[in-house]
């Protein structure tokens, strides 16, 4: 299996605690944010809603429910600005400054939780997968009968350059995040949970260890980590360590089978940020309407970890963080440096999967494009042993027939091939224009 090592620019925020943002004066909530079917409307222009509030509920089984992030009134439901889609259908929120919140904060007792029970509060509370993918969680812990699922991985390696919001969380919620992580072991019946953490951030793996010490001591709400059968993971630093498929190559041996998913070899890999909204939504009732987002790159005065507003706009993070918008800023992304989205604006809100913001300046600008020199190393990048330079062509000659035969549905899109690639081919967005045919 095939690794690469950018630069990790990590300094910036690593040792930057989380910082609450204030309410954001307006909020843009797409119905698409998430793998599956677009959430369906049950709010209209012109209601007051609360914190909390369902506004929109999952269509179908893959698909998740949409919270207000803040208290307010609804002043559209129209298409509007989307990161990655360019544009979607949106519910827009004014904010009323009060934050009138919808749930109960007070702890709930779990021991009377029934596995089914804990779904669905997952479920409820539109929890989705944060590390990017956002796949529906409750998905992920009802996996059909005859997928017998033997190891839970927790996934902590953010292998991404710039980020550092799942590191943070790791520090500052370690006792949280194994509760989560007992509550996600409980419901699967897991024979052993995996937390993977590279080794760049050994101060989180020290954390969640002492956590899991105490915890293990303490004797747990459930009765899935005071047996030793969870253990934390050393893994070397490498891109993409985080990718579902090589993660769990890396800690069990097992391959996912072409256009397979892990349940299909006896694996669930859940990120920490995922957990710990899991734990929110069990003990509290909190569904998911925040999260943590890395705000770092150039032109910032004040780089920092953010507790974000779903529906926030781009400009509102950037802002708190000193940005000082000039003509050498060569691009804003939402997401990591390799698999993030730029945006053609700062008003792009927030959502679901978004890690984080981040300002390039044009240093970090890719230079033109020439003709493929056949040198391989795009295949040598490749993790999942493609040969994207194949794909490419097939693409730029119109002939999505041989791309195809090249399986670009197996690209895990991590941007490997083009950060190696000599002659600057964008591959990556060549093998996403072969998936759509």
């Amino acid at each position: 299996m095939n690794f690469i090592h950018p630069p990790e620019f990590k300094d910036q925020t690593r040792h930057k605690r989380i910082e609450r943002l204030g309410l954001p004066k307006k909020v843009i909530l797409p119905l698409s944010q998430h793998t599956g079917v677009p959430s369906q409307t049950l709010v209209k222009s012109g209601d007051t809603v609360k914190t909390g509030q369902l506004i929109a509920s999952a269509k179908g089984f893959i698909s998740a429910n949409l919270h207000a992030s803040v208290s307010g009134k609804i002043v559209a439901i129209e298409k509007s600005i989307h990161p990655v889609l360019g544009s979607f259908e949106a519910i827009i929120i004014e904010s009323d400054g009060h934050d009138n919140k919808v749930f109960q904060e007070p702890k709930r007792d779990i021991n009377t939780l029934s596995n089914e029970e804990i779904v669905d509060i997952v479920k409820e509370a539109g929890i989705v997968g944060l590390g990017g993918a956002a796949f529906p969680t409750h998905v992920k812990l009802s996996p059909p009968a005859a997928k017998k699922i033997d190891t839970l991985i927790i996934n902590g390696a953010e292998c991404e350059p710039f980020l550092s919001c799942d590191h943070r969380v790791m520090l500052e919620k370690p006792k949280e995040l194994i509760a989560g992580i007992d509550l996600v072991a409980k419901v699967l019946g897991v024979k052993e949970v995996i937390i993977g953490i590279e080794e760049n951030k050994l101060d989180a793996i020290e954390a969640l260890g002492s956590a899991l010490f105490r915890v293990k001591g303490e004797g747990c709400p459930s009765t899935s980590l005071g047996t030793g059968r969870v253990k934390v993971v050393k893994l070397k630093t490498r891109y993409p360590q985080g990718g579902e498929k090589q993660l769990i190559k890396t800690l069990l041996g097992r391959e996912v089978p072409s256009e397979g998913l892990p349940l299909d070899i006896g694996c669930v890999v859940c990120n920490v940020q995922t957990v710990f909204s899991i734990y929110e939504a069990v003990y509290f009732g909190k569904p998911l309407y925040e999260r943590v987002v890395t705000v770092a790159g150039s032109f910032l005065t004040k780089p920092k970890n953010v507790m974000a507003r779903i529906g926030t706009p781009a400009k509102d993070l950037l802002e708190s963080c000193g940005f000082i918008e000039n003509g050498n800023a060569y691009k804003v992304v939402m997401g990591g440096p390799m698999t993030g989205v730029a945006q053609y604006s700062l008003d792009a809100p927030v959502i679901k999967g978004t890690s984080g913001i981040l300002v390039l300046d044009k240093t970090l600008k890719v230079e033109e494009e020439n003709e493929c020199i056949r040198c391989s190393r795009c295949i040598e990048a490749c993790p999942a042993g493609l040969m994207p330079c194949m794909i490419g062509i097939g693409v730029k000659n119109n002939r999505f027939d041989i791309a195809k035969s090249y399986e670009p549905l197996d690209c895990i899109e991590c941007g490997s091939c083009g950060y190696v690639c000599p002659s600057n081919i964008q591959l990556v967005q060549l093998i996403k224009l072969a998936k759509l045919k």
